[in-house]
């Protein structure tokens, strides 16, 4: 255990740290975290008996790979990286559906239907937004869940 490349030695500091950071009720401490947190108590070699990578995957119930890469991770970037997840980078994409074309799905639904149709379908609307050129494409499944969030039923 002493010539390894990532070694952890807690101040009683840092180790108080992370016992709170387990026990929190925090919103924001999520499992993933503290079990993050519990890897590198149990690795850490400052404390009575530090467990192997082996053992502290078996107790923690990771595969030995996490355990490695968690240890490596504390060890190169800090407490903090290990205790809270990451900020992304880029953003998700934004959502096509934009409250006008929301507005133009339900005005299409609640319409009379196309002459020699008795009723719209959802991949009828579907080709309607694109054939107005609101949207290039769209989904029956994407027209389904906009009428179903505002309760429009087709039949």
């Amino acid at each position: 255990m002493k010539n390894q490349k990532y070694s952890i030695k807690l101040s009683e500091k840092e180790r108080k740290r992370l016992h709170g950071f387990i026990r929190s009720k925090s919103p924001k401490n999520t499992a993933e975290c503290k079990k993050r947190a519990k890897v590198i108590l149990c690795l850490d070699e400052n404390s009575n008996k530090p467990l192997s990578v082996e053992e502290t995957a078996k107790k923690c119930k990771l595969h030995s790979e996490n355990v490695y890469k968690i240890r490596k991770q504390y060890v190169t970037e800090g407490m903090e990286r290990i205790l809270y997840r990451k900020k992304r980078e880029t953003p998700p994409v934004p959502s096509k559906i934009t409250g006008e074309v929301e507005a133009h799905i339900i005005a299409t639904a609640c319409s009379a239907a196309p002459t020699g149709k008795k009723a719209w379908t959802l991949q009828m609307i579907a080709d309607k937004i694109v054939l107005d050129g609101l949207l290039e494409s769209i989904s029956d499944v994407s027209v389904m869940n906009v009428l179903k969030k505002h309760n429009i039923s087709l039949t």
